[in-house]
């Protein structure tokens, strides 16, 4: 009997000790589409296993809504996890005591040695770490329909220009496909332009545009005319469904071959492979024709600081969760994202992974999105002008450019 009391009594501890240790973790993110949502799956599913639980706080980052993270944070409902990439962010909660560095656990860990340099710099701000990769994106690049593109007698990894690809649209057109899939809605085309910016102008020009401190020249030179060009040979290429098109059911067109291919992040190989198609063997990824650079986005968590030991802890087992090697595979194949650990298992690089590692070998060809670089006011005048230079097929370059001097003007003047 004593011996059945002492052992309900250690069993009852133990349940205790479990239960205090289990914390619940509200978790703001911007993640809608299914396959990122089965991404997330994967995160929360690691979350669990070390006994916390994940309150989710979503706000698809295109419905308009105005309920953003500094609101949840000034109103008094702030979340524990936040995807954010802005370093602007990061420096404001420093500012109100609840900012959270992580460079003592990252080096603790070793975490720091298995991430590529590129991620490192991404999720560093003002010398310490203060977020968590998840995931590794190109901006730009072409995913393309294999059997359109055979039967239209067309082959995007031969191209080697803007103007190559340009000159083959006809060929797909004739063969009964639309060319170009865009979804025609304002962060969409902000994107393109930014990818378009790398592309055409290479990292200086770019550096010029999406920085803490753009150069005003750059705005009036001829590598923005050139941009601004090409934004409106590509808004003059767009098929009639594009307006207000979300971005995977652009992908889909591509995917059910009424369209060759569709330039965008390549998160779109999550849908690829949500709809049981084989990179390399369905579909193909290349970075856009020419380009004289990349923009990479490292998709990262931050960490609310000032909180109290339990949910402290509860944060750092987050943070171990999503830089696992192994769940970091899993997260891979359902987001269609690149691990950001260089030592993930192989089985999570196919062809389009395998691709976007051979691109970013060279530090020197990528550019960090301009999320982790530029002043947000500035990068969302950016959006408003060149998506009013899409809309209105009257807008010329000039006034594009005069819009953008006087932004620059009154945002960093």
């Amino acid at each position: 009997m004593l011996r059945k009391t002492i052992l309900g009594g250690l069993t009852a501890t133990l349940l205790l000790g479990t239960a205090a240790s289990a914390t619940d973790l509200v978790v703001y993110h911007s993640w809608s589409s299914g396959p990122e949502v089965a991404a997330l799956n994967v995160l929360k599913a690691g979350l669990e296993a070390k006994g916390h639980t994940w309150t989710d706080i979503a706000i698809p980052h295109n419905t308009g809504s105005n309920v953003n993270l500094m609101n949840l944070v000034t109103g008094g409902t702030p979340p524990n996890v936040f995807m954010e990439s802005n370093p602007g962010v990061y420096r404001d909660l420093s500012a109100m005591g609840l900012g959270r560095p992580i460079t003592e656990y990252f080096t603790e860990q070793g975490y720091l040695e298995h991430l590529p340099d590129s991620v490192v710099k991404s999720i560093t701000v003002d010398g310490e770490i203060m977020k968590v990769p998840t995931a590794i994106h190109i901006d730009g690049m072409v995913y393309y329909n294999k059997e359109v593109a055979a039967a239209a007698g067309v082959d995007p990894e031969a191209w080697d220009s803007l103007d190559a690809m340009f000159a083959d649209f006809q060929k797909v057109s004739d063969a009964g496909y639309i060319p170009l899939a865009i979804g025609g809605q304002q962060w969409q085309i902000g994107y393109l332009t930014h990818a378009l910016a790398a592309a055409i102008g290479g990292p200086d020009f770019y550096l010029s545009i999406y920085s803490e401190q753009p150069d005003p020249a750059a705005i009036d030179s001829a590598q923005m005319r050139s941009l601004l060009d090409w934004l409106r040979k590509f808004q003059q290429a767009a098929d009639e469904g594009s307006a207000n098109r979300e971005w995977n059911v652009t992908t889909n067109a591509v995917i059910t071959g009424q369209a060759l291919m569709q330039i965008h992040g390549d998160w779109m190989k999550g849908e690829w492979t949500a709809a049981g198609k084989v990179a390399g063997t369905d579909f193909g990824c290349v970075q856009i024709p020419g380009a004289q650079a990349v923009v990479v986005t490292v998709d990262s968590w931050g960490l609310l600081g000032g909180q109290p030991e339990d949910v402290d802890q509860a944060e750092l087992d987050f943070a171990s969760v999503v830089v696992d090697p192994a769940i970091q595979a899993d997260f891979a194949l359902a987001k269609g994202s690149t691990p950001v650990r260089l030592d993930a298992p192989e089985s999570a690089l196919d062809a389009c992974s395998q691709e976007v590692l051979g691109i970013l070998a060279d530090p020197a060809h990528q550019v960090q999105n301009p999320h982790s670089v530029s002043d947000a006011d500035w990068q969302n005048s950016i959006w408003d002008v060149v998506f009013n230079f899409w809309s209105d097929p009257t807008m010329s370059v000039d006034d594009a450019i005069a819009q953008m001097q006087e932004n620059h003007d009154i945002i960093l003047g």
